[in-house]
């Protein structure tokens, strides 16, 4: 790094906004209608992830493994359609004169492209034409959480950050339960359940895109044209902040390795029949799921009150190795409910603290939307990413085992990684 940039570099430590701090805290209803933005998107993002997509890519059980790398696969490649999208839309927004407003655009255009692509997906037939079809998903979804998670810094005083990190992780679990819940509950085939994510979608991601406030930008408040001094994606280069990024992106892939598979390891790990297996997926989400809202909550609360970020997430990321741990140790269902509590009460005090000091550590004011679509991507990034690297998990040793063990390791390596970027001083953080 050259020498002149140090000096900028250690004020922004002292205070991560660079040309002016936000004051004035948001309404209870934005915190309510951006909730429900982020329960719509986690529905139709995991839903299929946990349940539809390992439903409609199954294969008979003397050739089981295919269906698990079929699955695997065709999350990897939506995955990867997705970080290319994240960025670019958040960097577009940034840049967006639209009289609707920055964001607004972008959160809709999201939003109805993964409406269509959830539909089409729905009727698809073989893993082709489903890969297809999800990644039109992905990239909707994609686009759609970059126009939203921009809001955060565009809105919201340092105070408000953890508590909007907190709504993010807690909707995600929601999410879940919801998603699953009524296609299970509800006896829905595959269609159908793919016709209710996007209904979902449609009432819950537009009204939110609509009621969000999103004023058009002020005049200075759109980037300059980039010149040759500053170059392309230069967040990445920041120390502290590429550290962040890295470690949310190896966390969230040990935490889909270690639940992305349930209902493969139900089925085939465990023995389970269909119906049961489905129903004790149901049972891990709904455990994981409160455990996950439990920890995102507190964990909102602390961060807000100290400002420390960094060793929540640290903390956090140990904890959610330890399910993995378990299975590993004991494969049982019952020792897997543990597991599912103790990676819920991990991954949403690490998604909310890290989310938070993220936002803390934002390199570059004028790039809001961008950095928050990058680092908004290394969560769904890690989600996508895990099924595929599981798949070939386990088709290497032809179990699971390794998929858990795996899960562990690289719940550690997140940690470690996130303790290596600094924490901003104390006057960062709320008087």
């Amino acid at each position: 790094m050259p020498a002149s940039t140090v000096p900028e570099r250690r004020r922004r430590h002292r205070s991560p906004m660079t040309s002016h701090t936000i004051t004035d805290r948001v309404s209870p209803r934005w915190m309510i209608v951006f909730t429900l933005a982020w329960l719509a998107i986690w529905t139709v993002q995991l839903t299929p992830v946990q349940l539809l997509l390992p439903l409609q890519l199954d294969t008979p059980a003397d050739d089981w493994i295919r269906g698990v790398v079929s699955s695997g696969l065709v999350l990897g490649v939506g995955g990867l359609a997705g970080v290319l999208a994240a960025p670019a839309a958040g960097a577009l927004s940034d840049r967006s004169r639209s009289a609707r407003g920055r964001r607004r655009p972008w959160a809709l255009g999201g939003v109805w492209l993964a409406v269509v692509c959830l539909v089409l997906t729905g009727s698809a037939e073989g893993p082709w034409a489903v890969g297809a079809c999800w990644v039109g998903v992905s990239v909707g979804i994609a686009v759609a959480s970059a126009a939203f998670t921009a809001l955060i810094a565009d809105q919201l005083p340092v105070s408000q950050r953890g508590a909007a990190s907190s709504v993010i992780s807690s909707a995600q679990a929601v999410g879940i339960v919801l998603g699953v819940g009524l296609v299970v509950l509800l006896g829905l085939s595959v269609p159908a359940g793919y016709l209710l994510l996007a209904a979902i979608l449609a009432v819950l991601g537009t009204s939110a895109a609509l009621l969000l406030p999103d004023p058009p930008a002020g005049v200075g408040e759109i980037p300059p044209q980039r010149t040759s001094s500053r170059p392309r994606l230069a967040s990445l280069r920041d120390r502290d902040f590429a550290w962040v990024l890295g470690g949310r992106l190896v966390a969230n892939i040990g935490n889909a390795l270690g639940t992305a598979l349930f209902l493969f390891f139900l089925l085939h790990g465990l023995g389970q029949p269909t119906a049961q297996a489905q129903d004790n997926l149901l049972l891990l989400i709904v455990i994981y799921t409160v455990f996950v809202v439990i920890a995102s909550v507190l964990v909102g609360i602390v961060s807000d009150r100290t400002g420390r970020r960094r060793g929540l997430t640290v903390l956090a990321a140990f904890v959610q190795a330890l399910s993995g741990i378990v299975v590993v140790l004991m494969p049982t269902f019952e020792t897997t409910m543990v597991a599912a509590a103790l990676m819920g009460v991990g991954y949403g005090a690490f998604s909310t603290a890290g989310l938070a000091f993220a936002t803390d550590l934002l390199p570059d004011e004028q790039d809001h939307g961008r950095d928050l679509g990058i680092v908004n991507v290394t969560a769904a990034l890690g989600q996508l990413i895990g099924p595929m690297l599981g798949a070939l998990l386990v088709a290497v040793v032809g179990g699971f085992w390794l998929v858990f063990l795996m899960a562990a390791i690289l719940s550690v390596a997140g940690g470690v990684m996130t303790g290596r970027a600094r924490q901003p001083e104390p006057a960062a953080a709320p008087h």
